[in-house]
């Protein structure tokens, strides 16, 4: 079902991009995904539309800076123009919506992103393709978070807390829960000062209420805690500016010469051993969440 699904998913778009004078390929079925080249010029980007457990994701492929990937970033991301059959959802006319990104990545940042919608700019951010961020690869991820900040201006908040502080925080929470909701928390209550908004949605991560419910300043706010709550709009667009930000630090780093890999693999665990050596405990304080069973294990290596 979802292979078929992922197959008509593939077919609109080539219709879609034919429709606009760009030349294609014909689709080719691999394993995992169906795929085919957009050319217009000498500039190719490759769609390719992968099927499997978690659903259908959609990546590009080709030069982010190019007019044709541009083209296609609009055509492509504009659900509601290509009408890829998603069921709407009823969700409140203005909120906030909120998530993290970097939580379970040994090396990086944890991110946490608020983002204030109403009935005007939820229309507009769903045409200009915003999704739950897991979706989307990290090139789209960069070209949708400038789109979204164009739409909602200032109406958002990002709480982004860097290595070195996060290890500092850790010590003090000592439970990565009571950290989430501390940053959740003070993203909330700045938006929600900035905007007087009544009604909250984050993505849930934990049983506990949030500490910003008890201040009272907030009494007549309604805070909801929902799993997989990227399905609203506001929360997906937080989603995406938390990885945005999340992006960002790892490709300052890799500018800079030091190329670190995401998550915590066996791969980042070796790559992390090596560097440790090298580096050494005081300077992989400020690249790394130093908590994680990964520290543990490299470094009694």
């Amino acid at each position: 079902m979802i292979q078929e699904k992922s197959k008509e998913v593939i077919e609109k778009m080539k219709f879609h991009t034919e429709k606009e004078g760009i030349s294609t390929t014909s689709i080719l079925k691999k394993e995992y995904n169906y795929e085919f080249v957009a050319e217009k010029g000498r500039e190719k980007v490759k769609i390719q539309v992968y099927f499997g457990k978690k659903g259908i994701k959609t990546i590009l492929q080709g030069d982010i800076k190019s007019g044709l990937y541009k083209t296609l970033g609009n055509l492509i991301l504009d659900q509601p123009k290509l009408d890829l059959g998603e069921t709407p959802i009823n969700e409140p006319d203005e909120y906030i919506g909120t998530d993290e990104c970097g939580k379970g990545d040994f090396f990086g940042p944890l991110v946490v992103a608020a983002v204030y919608v109403n009935a005007k700019t939820k229309k507009i951010l769903s045409d200009a393709g915003v999704r739950d961020s897991k979706d989307l690869s990290d090139p789209q991820i960069k070209f949708v978070a400038g789109k979204i900040k164009k739409i909602i201006g200032t109406d958002f908040q990002i709480v982004k807390i860097n290595p070195a502080k996060y290890n500092e925080l850790y010590e003090q929470f000592r439970n990565l829960n009571k950290l989430l909701n501390w940053a959740h928390s003070k993203a909330i209550d700045n938006l929600l000062d900035n905007t007087g908004c009544g009604y909250v949605i984050t993505d849930k991560f934990s049983r506990k209420e949030l500490d910003v419910v008890s201040l009272s300043k907030h009494s007549d706010v309604e805070f909801v805690q929902e799993t997989k709550a990227e399905k609203y709009t506001g929360v997906a667009a937080a989603s995406i500016l938390a990885r945005e930000s999340f992006v960002n630090w790892f490709e300052e780093h890799q500018r800079r010469g030091l190329n670190l890999p995401k998550g915590s693999s066996i791969e980042t665990e070796k790559f992390a051993g090596i560097l440790l050596k090298k580096i050494g405990e005081e300077k992989l304080n400020d690249l790394a969440k130093l908590h994680f069973k990964t520290f543990k294990k490299i470094s009694l290596s």
